[in-house]
C-alpha cells in the first residue's frame, strides 16, 4: 500500500489512533486528526507528535473528511459516528487499525477474541510461545496497537493479538493464521446497537480464513458451534464440559488434547494457578494455538505453570478478619459475572453495579440464588439491577463504591468471600476498569 501525499483521515485520538497517525505520517502520508475532545485532553502520547509537519488537527465536523482517501476510526468510535456514517454517504473507505496492520504484517498473525477473557488468554499464550524460543509480538486491544509491530524490523515468529468486537467492525481482508474465539455472551449492545450485531461482528474474525488456516473454538458454545459448519478454516475444539472425539477437553484432573483415537497428550489441570472453570478454557485455547505453532508439551505446561494471571480478574485482593476480598473489576458484563460466581464453591457477597451496558441482569436470577448469599448494588445501575434480578437473595443500594466495599464488610462474617464483579461499565464513577479496581483495592485495604 502506498499512502505517500495521500490525505487520511483519523478519527479518535487515543493511543491507538496516534499509532496510527505516527506510522501513517511516517510513510508519507497526509495524516489529518479529530476527536470531539479538544487537543489539550489527547495526552502525552500525542504530544509526541503534535509538531510534525504531516500532520494537520482538525474541527471535528464533515468538513474533515473532504478529499480524505481513508478513513481510520479508533476502537471507542462507533459505527453509527456522524463522521463514520457521512464516509460511507461519499465512497471513502473506513478500516480499522487492524485491518491496516494486517495488510502489511508479514509473519502470522495469531487473533484472540471473545467476549470474556481474551487478555487472559493472549497472555499466556505470548508467554508459552516465548518459553518455547519463539520471537513473539504481543498486542493489539491488549495495549500495543498492531501498527506498532510495523515500526520494528518484523523479525517475529509470530503476532499475538488480542481482537475486540470494535475492530472487527471495519475488517475488510484481516486474515489469521489462527483465529481463536473463546466465549459470546451478551456485551457492547450500546455500540453495536443489537445482540445479534454483535455476534455477527464477533464471527468475522474468520471471514477471510482459508483451509491453509486454523479457527479455534469453544465447544460448550452453541452461538460457535452454529457457524462450525461455515468457516473454511481447519477447526480446533475445546471444551471445559464434554469429552470431545477430538480436540481439547478436561477428563478428571487433566486438560486432554486428543489429535486422533491413538494419539492423546496430557495437561495437569494443577498446574493452572487460575481460578474457576473459564480459565481452564482460556487455557485450553492457549495450549491450542501453541501446538498448531509447533511447541513443545514441557515447555507449555512449564510456561502454563508459571503463569499468575492478570491484574482485576478474579484477583485475590487481601484478607481482613478471616473475610476475603477479590477484584474482578474487568467483569464487565454479566457473562463475566456469572464467571465469577461460578468460580467459588461457596456463595459470596457480590458488589454489582457502575453504568449499564443493556446488561440482561435478569438471566442471573438462577445463579445469584445459588451462589449469592448478600448482594450489594452501587452506581448509575443500581436501580435498574434491582429490578431485574429480583429479591431471592437479600440485596442493598448504595450509590458509591466505597460505601458498597464497606457495607460488604459490616454484613461480612468470618469465612466468607466479597467478590466485585460489577457487571458493568466504569464509567460513572472512574476512568476506566483499571482505576475501579485499585481504587477497589485501596478501600479493602484500609478497612
Amino acid at each position: 500500500m502506498d499512502f505517500r501525499g495521500k490525505k487520511i483521515v483519523i478519527i479518535g485520538m487515543g493511543r491507538t489512533g496516534v499509532a496510527v497517525a505516527r506510522f501513517l505520517g511516517n510513510q508519507g502520508a497526509r495524516v489529518t486528526v479529530t476527536d470531539k475532545k479538544t487537543p489539550d485532553q489527547w495526552g502525552d502520547d500525542f504530544e509526541k507528535i503534535s509538531g510534525e509537519k504531516w500532520l494537520e488537527i482538525a474541527a471535528y465536523n464533515a468538513d474533515v473528511l473532504k478529499d480524505a482517501a481513508l478513513v481510520v476510526p479508533s476502537p471507542g468510535v462507533p459505527p453509527r459516528n456522524e463522521l463514520l456514517t457521512k464516509s460511507l454517504q461519499m465512497n471513502i473507505p473506513v478500516i480499522s487499525e487492524i485491518e491496516l496492520a494486517g495488510r502489511l504484517i508479514s509473519v502470522p498473525i495469531i487473533a484472540v477474541t471473545g467476549t470474556n477473557g481474551k487478555t487472559t488468554t493472549t497472555t499466556l499464550l505470548g508467554d508459552i510461545l516465548k518459553n518455547s524460543g519463539k520471537d513473539v509480538f504481543v498486542g493489539g486491544n491488549i495495549g500495543k496497537p498492531l501498527v506498532e509491530f510495523l515500526e520494528t524490523s518484523q523479525t517475529a515468529d509470530f503476532v499475538v493479538a488480542e481482537i475486540s468486537s470494535f475492530q472487527l467492525q471495519w475488517i475488510e481482508a484481516f486474515r489469521p493464521f489462527i483465529a481463536v474465539l473463546l466465549n459470546v455472551t451478551r456485551d457492547h449492545t450500546d455500540y453495536h446497537g443489537s445482540f445479534d450485531e454483535y455476534k455477527r461482528i464477533k464471527m468475522r474474525i474468520f471471514a477471510n480464513q482459508t483451509g491453509e488456516d486454523f479457527a479455534i473454538v469453544n465447544a460448550a458454545d452453541d452461538e460457535q458451534l452454529a457457524i462450525a459448519d461455515s468457516v473454511q478454516s481447519r477447526l480446533v475444539k475445546f471444551s471445559s464440559n464434554s469429552l470431545l472425539h477430538k480436540g481439547l477437553f478436561v477428563d478428571g484432573d487433566n486438560i486432554v488434547l486428543k489429535m486422533n483415537d491413538a494419539e492423546k497428550e496430557i495437561y495437569p489441570l494443577n498446574r493452572i494457578n487460575l481460578p474457576g472453570s473459564h480459565n481452564a478454557e482460556n487455557t485450553m485455547a492457549a495450549i491450542a494455538a501453541a501446538r498448531i505453532c509447533g511447541c513443545h508439551r514441557e515447555d507449555i505446561i512449564e510456561a502454563v505453570g508459571a503463569f499468575r494471571g492478570l491484574p482485576h480478574r478474579i484477583e485475590f485482593v487481601d484478607e481482613k478478619h478471616s473475610v476475603r476480598f477479590y477484584d474482578d473489576s474487568k467483569g464487565t458484563n454479566v457473562g463475566a459475572v456469572l464467571r465469577a460466581l461460578e468460580t467459588f464453591p461457596s456463595p459470596v457477597i457480590l458488589l454489582l453495579g457502575g453504568r449499564d451496558k443493556d446488561g440482561d441482569f435478569e438471566s442471573l436470577r438462577p445463579a445469584l440464588k445459588s451462589k449469592a448469599k448478600r448482594i450489594i448494588l452501587f452506581g448509575e445501575a443500581r436501580e435498574r439491577i434491582a429490578s431485574l434480578i429480583g429479591d431471592d437473595v437479600p440485596a442493598v443500594k448504595k450509590i458509591k463504591l466505597r460505601d458498597a466495599v464497606e457495607e460488604a464488610y459490616r454484613s461480612a462474617s468470618p469465612g466468607d468471600i466479597v467478590v466485585l464483579s460489577p457487571g458493568c461499565a466504569s464509567f460513572d464513577e472512574f476512568a476506566d476498569y483499571k482505576e475501579r479496581g485499585n481504587y477497589f483495592k485501596d478501600a479493602v485495604r484500609s478497612l
